[in-house]
């Protein structure tokens, strides 16, 4: 029976802390952050590391042994290789894509850095999302990264999602909005 979307994020949670207060603790966080740029490419890159990831198929030696080669040959630390060797014990494999994700936002909290959740109808351009992180970085006067993407279904506008904050100016938003206002009236 597979694990919701917020069970898997709880034990990415837990995964991320130790691997995170770990690394913190060898003053090896720099290669840490190098380790999630790695695996976050080859998420979006690879296919058949995805596949390997949320196979039912292969047996536990089979993914321990895997996950050694693939940290060797990657060259992944430490404590990277040691959760991800733990997950494949406990096959758990499935959600070191929530893992990474919450690695990233443990080592932006250390930072200082704050992660914008960027929705937008097209994508932005570079004058565009560098003029954004201006104006969000002055607004909560922490560095702001943006995690951008693109949802047709809003026609345009943006919307913003910073920690608990949401901002929505998409025509989508308005149209809706509009829409409740002529049931009102009528």
């Amino acid at each position: 029976m597979s694990e919701s979307a917020s069970e898997c994020v709880g034990v990415a949670k837990r995964y991320a802390t130790a691997t995170f207060d770990l690394s913190k603790e060898q003053k090896a966080l720099v290669s840490l952050e190098k380790d999630i740029v790695t695996i976050n490419s080859l998420l979006s890159e690879n296919a058949d590391f995805v596949i390997f990831l949320n196979s039912p198929l292969l047996k536990r030696k089979e993914q321990i042994g895997a996950v050694s080669e693939i940290a060797k040959n990657l060259g992944l630390s430490k404590a990277l290789t040691g959760v991800l060797s733990l997950m494949a014990e406990k096959k758990r494999l499935s959600i070191v894509p929530y893992l990474i994700t919450e690695l990233s936002k443990l080592i932006s909290q250390e930072k200082g850095e704050l992660t914008a959740e960027i929705i937008s109808a097209t994508k932005l351009t570079l004058e565009q999302n560098k003029k954004l992180v201006e104006i969000l970085s002055s607004f909560t006067g922490k560095i702001v990264k943006l995690d951008s993407m693109t949802d047709k279904q809003i026609i345009g506008g943006l919307i913003v999602k910073v920690g608990s904050r949401m901002l929505d100016t998409s025509i989508r938003a308005k149209l809706l909005s509009l829409q409740t206002t002529m049931k009102e009236v009528g």
